[in-house]
């Protein structure tokens, strides 16, 4: 971010605009929603001023302009319409310390005017930092139609309530209150117009309880996808931000961790190939002894919770423990490096098999079983499979496979740092080699059951 969101307190402040004109006037009513004390300073005003002017809304300076004029303001705007007079009354305002905002300059610009959903209390305040104003306009648009018009008299309520929840309810029970009230039969209410109605569902909720699950400790195993913030899904993200505690892997995108609740605790529980920092029998301790303890738990988990993620082993876990939990699915990795190159994991007349496997064996000397599914028509997507890239050219060369297996490798799929290579069984330990290749990489290894024409990818 080159700028950073923040609300004003705008209460008793003073609110500096210079100019008469229109622009002037845009600026005025934007800060009349406010409660702010705002001065014009102006040798006319266009009628619209003139009148908040005569019924005492505004105060009116005609004098000389120094950089006193800007003294003690919270915000001034420079609106003269004359891009000359606004960068010199610009040195003015800034000779005196001030944050200045000039219409239609923003390289003078030391705060951008935003497009704002006004449903106050509630405000939404969305900002392109000046590239694109079209486009933070069309993003209010969609947001009007989202957002009820009588939502911030219900968050007045709220308000206007939240001593008296305070007083006799816990801080877990106050968020369990809140969003009782804005996700069900409240916000409803409210919004036929049933105010009086809603009010007295918030009241008695507090005073009796009404409104709580219960106080039991619950877990969600919650695949991130591959690793882009943006392929979470909606019920990943839900769970993040109602979770009191995140354990989260070592290959998930630190950005996805600020979709969740800003007091949530997350804990590190990554583990390196070759380095565990935490065995797994310790992850599961901590996640069943969190969730005892009443806590919203989510296991974070790169890819998809259910592919080779050792997630039966965690379920195991809370089901001995007699522990509720929900698997939320991922893009798992196979499906997101397969889309990073262009391509699909099953085609038709070419693959109408797919097999997941895992680079990982038991016995590294015995060929892995999925070599023996490999035939016309098959594509094994292989997981964590660079460490063991030795082994695995071995077996299918053993098997008389080298010649005939096309091998697709994508490492750190839908990243910026993402690398795509292809090369026949024979030359994958150089191929890896050559571009630097390692985990984390899905390998494709495909069986067509027809020739196919192979495209370079670059």
């Amino acid at each position: 971010m080159k700028t950073f969101p923040m609300f004003l307190q705008m209460r008793g402040r003073r609110v500096v605009i210079a100019g008469g004109g229109e622009q002037a006037a845009q600026k005025c009513r934007l800060i009349l929603k406010t409660e702010a004390k705002i001065t014009i300073l102006a040798v006319a005003l266009d009628p619209e001023l003139a009148d908040l002017h005569a019924t005492g809304r505004i105060d009116w300076q005609t004098g000389p302009i120094t950089p006193d004029s800007f003294a003690d303001t919270a915000l001034v705007f420079i609106a003269s319409g004359c891009p000359g007079l606004d960068a010199s009354l610009h040195k003015l305002a800034k000779a005196a310390g001030a944050t200045v905002n000039v219409v239609d300059q923003p390289d003078l610009c030391d705060a951008l005017t935003p497009s704002i959903v006004d449903r106050s209390p509630v405000v939404v305040a969305i900002g392109t930092e000046g590239t694109a104003p079209v486009l933070a306009r069309q993003i209010k648009t969609k947001l009007e139609t989202l957002l009820e018009p009588r939502l911030g008299d219900l968050a007045s309520i709220a308000g206007r309530l939240r001593d008296r929840a305070a007083m006799r309810l816990g801080a877990r029970d106050r968020r369990d209150l809140w969003r009782w009230v804005f996700n069900g039969p409240v916000r409803d209410a409210h919004a036929t117009g049933a105010e009086r109605k809603a009010a007295m569902m918030i009241k008695e909720a507090i005073d009796t309880g009404s409104f709580k699950e219960p106080q039991t400790g619950s877990v969600a195993l919650v695949g991130a996808g591959p690793g882009a913030k943006d392929l979470i899904t909606l019920r990943g993200v839900k769970r993040l931000q109602e979770a009191d505690v995140i354990y989260y892997d070592r290959l998930v995108d630190p950005e996805i961790l600020d979709l969740a609740r800003r007091d949530a605790e997350r804990v590190y529980v990554g583990k390196a190939p070759g380095c565990h920092h935490w065995p797994q029998d310790k992850i599961c301790n901590v996640i069943v002894s969190a969730a005892q303890q009443g806590k919203r738990v989510v296991r974070l988990k790169c890819g998809d919770p259910g592919v080779f993620a050792r997630g039966r082993e965690e379920a195991d876990a809370l089901n001995a423990a007699n522990i509720p939990y929900e698997i939320v699915p991922g893009v798992t990795s196979a499906s997101a490096a397969s889309a990073a190159i262009g391509g699909f994991l099953t085609e038709r007349g070419t693959c109408d098999t797919l097999v997941f496997a895992t680079g990982q064996s038991e016995d590294p000397n015995k060929a892995p079983g999925w070599v023996a599914t490999l035939r016309p028509g098959t594509r094994v997507a292989v997981y964590m499979g660079v460490g063991s890239a030795e082994k695995i050219v071995t077996h299918l060369q053993a098997a008389g496979l080298a010649n005939r297996i096309e091998v697709d490798i994508v490492a750190n799929a839908q990243r910026p740092e993402q690398v795509v290579a292809q090369c026949r069984v024979n030359t994958l330990l150089a191929t890896l080699a050559r571009d630097s290749i390692s985990s984390p990489a899905i390998l494709f290894l495909t069986w067509p059951s027809q020739p196919a024409l192979r495209v370079a990818i670059s």
